[in-house]
């Protein structure tokens, strides 16, 4: 947007402003356009000093500056302006938020329709990058990982027009898409832990419990994910060599690690998340998108949760204020974020960046992986692809894109829904009523816990359960999957031993309707699933009745033979129900799309590269896709090949 044209709309804001709000008065339109014209040049002027300061206070400066900075430029400019008057601090501080808000719309109006207004204003913002970075002919790699999205629905939606973007790379025949298979659990975490860092065994679900140290570990937990992934980096993860980690569990050894779990109660860098919030905030045009686009956000979550009520749409969810609240905040801040951030170090010339974007997975838990909103969402993050592609022109080195996911998402009904008790209280009734812990549920609160934690830099997290007051029995749900531990018994206990204290437990869950099967160690054989027509003993795949792996899929056996062997699963592996004919799981947790267990779609990821990259004919599990996509940075040089200097 030309500078006439920003000059012109904050003149026309400031004179509404000072028309319809009591405290201002103005002589002359002529003191107007040079308030207009002085408000312009000190927030060119002073904004980079102040998102300086405010980051270096950290994230309360961050939102202090946001609340009151324009306030304060206002102000002054209004007092020091000849011809105009304002009564105090307090009138100037609405007046500022009245000319955001009026800003925000002609700013909308303005750019709304110009191809690349987004990409223009990246560019702008980074530009003294483009005189400082030396170029290079090395190319980078940017890796996006689009959160739950299965390759089948991927395909769909190319198919359908919903992602152009990724259609025309396809189209073109620069890119190809694979489909490769996520091995129990089927959670992002696992997956992560796999693609980051070739160790996806060290998590054995989104949150599981320690027997040995009686801790429950929940991985979108900070202070969890740190000490997980301390126990596997080996330094020379996917992002070593000056990688960059923007939104993930774990950081894959990069060299910087913004907005990602495992990192954020570490020492604060110098350009950590703080300024880029501040610099998104302090700008016009990152508070225009931010504004518009979340409000945005909010109406089309009200009016389709109310379609959905009308039309009888089943299954659906009750959706609090928190969710609306959250969606707004993971499909407009966060994105918006994570694509400021990412365009940041492309025009640093970022050898590697590695992405996380969770908007899909968010809105698919809630709504269901292929409905409107969920599909909407999808548009949203094809839009990013292309304006970092925009930007990669402008990159001081060239890129290649890799898209891909961690896991897919199965839909249903969620298992108290159906039958209108929880799995954790069915255990309870299977225990004689003893104490039962319940881990589940907060997958999203994971993003608040992260912003949590940035804002209040050093303050102690919760600490989790510990050997002190155990309780009897511990439920830890992961969406269709649940680890159930008898947490004061050590080590892995077999069927004969659990049989022993809780004759009731094994049989109960088993024939309860919302069960598929269930795992669990015979001292005599080893691994056996039991379902309720039939077992399966894992050592030699001999079979009782009617196989209860029959329908989960070809590699369900392989997978549930290589999850035994895990640290710290469950004495009790459950697994929910899985109707062929509906499609559908029943999440133990409150999620209509679900994953971390067997069933559906939740264990087909995606993974889109250039079409010339060397591909094996199967790709099984996380740390394959690990050693390919090592492969793939040192092929085009930024990455050092293993034992080379």
């Amino acid at each position: 947007m030309s500078p006439l044209v920003t000059v012109g709309l904050v003149t026309a804001v400031l004179g509404i402003t000072v028309a319809v709000l009591p405290g201002i008065t103005a002589d002359r339109p002529a003191a107007v356009l040079l308030a207009a014209v002085l408000l312009g040049l000190a927030g060119a002027a002073l904004r980079p000093a102040l998102v300086r300061l405010l980051s270096a206070i950290g994230w309360i400066g961050v939102v202090a500056g946001w609340l009151v900075a324009q306030a304060v430029l206002v102000y002054a400019v209004l007092a020091l302006t000849p011809g105009l008057r304002v009564d105090g601090f307090w009138t100037a501080f609405w007046a500022a938020w009245l000319g955001a808000v009026l800003m925000s719309v002609g700013l909308w109006v303005v750019t709304a329709g110009q191809p690349g207004a987004v990409t223009q204003h990246l560019l702008r913002v980074n530009r003294r990058f483009r005189r400082a970075v030396p170029r290079t002919d090395v190319p980078g790699v940017v890796l996006i990982q689009i959160d739950g999205l299965s390759a089948p629905l991927a395909r769909w939606a190319i198919d359908a027009g919903n992602l152009p973007t990724l259609g025309r790379w396809l189209a073109d025949g620069s890119h190809t898409l694979t489909e490769w298979h996520a091995e129990l659990p089927a959670t992002t975490p696992a997956s992560q832990a796999g693609l980051l860092h070739g160790a996806a065994g060290h998590v054995p679900a989104f949150r599981w419990y320690e027997k040995s140290t009686g801790r429950l570990l929940v991985t979108n937990r900070p202070k969890d994910s740190a000490l997980i992934e301390a126990r596997f980096s080996t330094g020379r993860g996917l992002l070593a060599d000056g990688g960059v980690s923007v939104s993930n569990v774990f950081s894959g050894d990069a060299a910087t690690s913004l907005l990602t779990m495992s990192t954020v109660s570490a020492r604060r860098r110098a350009g950590g998340p703080a300024r880029y919030v501040s610099a998104y905030l302090l700008d016009p045009f990152g508070l225009t998108r931010s504004v518009v686009l979340t409000v945005g956000e909010i109406v089309k979550e009200l009016y389709q949760a109310r379609r959905r009520r009308l039309r009888d749409v089943r299954p659906r969810l009750g959706r609090s204020w928190s969710y609306v609240l959250l969606r707004g905040a993971t499909n407009v801040l966060l994105r918006q974020l994570n694509l400021t951030v990412v365009a940041e170090q492309m025009m640093r010339g970022a050898p590697s960046v590695f992405c996380d974007f969770v908007d899909y997975d968010e809105i698919a838990h809630h709504a269901g992986p292929a409905r409107p909103e969920a599909m909407a969402s999808l548009e949203g993050l094809d839009g990013v692809l292309a304006t970092l592609e925009q930007v990669a022109a402008a990159a001081p080195r060239p890129y290649y894109f890799v898209v891909l996911s961690d896991h897919g998402q199965s839909q249903g009904a969620t298992f108290a829904q159906r039958y209108g008790v929880g799995l954790e209280e069915l255990v309870r009734s299977l225990t004689a009523g003893e104490t039962v812990l319940s881990a589940g549920d907060d997958e999203q609160q994971g993003r608040t816990d992260l912003l949590r934690a940035e804002v209040f830099r050093g303050q102690a997290e919760q600490d989790t359960p510990t050997t002190s007051g155990r309780p009897e029995v511990v439920v830890a749900a992961s969406g269709n999957l649940a680890l159930v531990y008898l947490a004061r018994l050590p080590g892995r206990l077999t069927a004969e031993e659990i049989d022993a204290r809780y004759p009731r437990l094994l049989p109960g869950l088993i024939e309860h309707p919302g069960v598929g099967w269930v795992m669990v160690r015979s001292g005599e054989c080893g691994p056996v699933v039991r379902g309720r027509a039939g077992s399966r003993r894992l050592a030699d795949d001999h079979v009782d009745g009617v196989d209860p792996l029959a329908g989960f899929g070809a590699r369900a056996a392989d997978d549930l033979r290589r999850h035994d062997t895990l640290a710290d699963v469950g004495d009790l592996l459950v697994n929910s129900s899985w109707n062929p004919e509906t499609q559908e799981v029943a999440a133990f947790e409150e999620l209509i799309g679900c994953h971390g267990g067997l069933g559906g779609w939740q264990s087909r990821p995606v993974l889109i590269h250039p079409r010339d990259w060397p591909v094996p004919d199967e790709l099984v599990g996380a740390d394959a896709v690990h050693r390919l996509l090592c492969g793939w940075l040192e092929l085009v040089g930024c990455r050092t090949p293993a034992g080379q200097p």
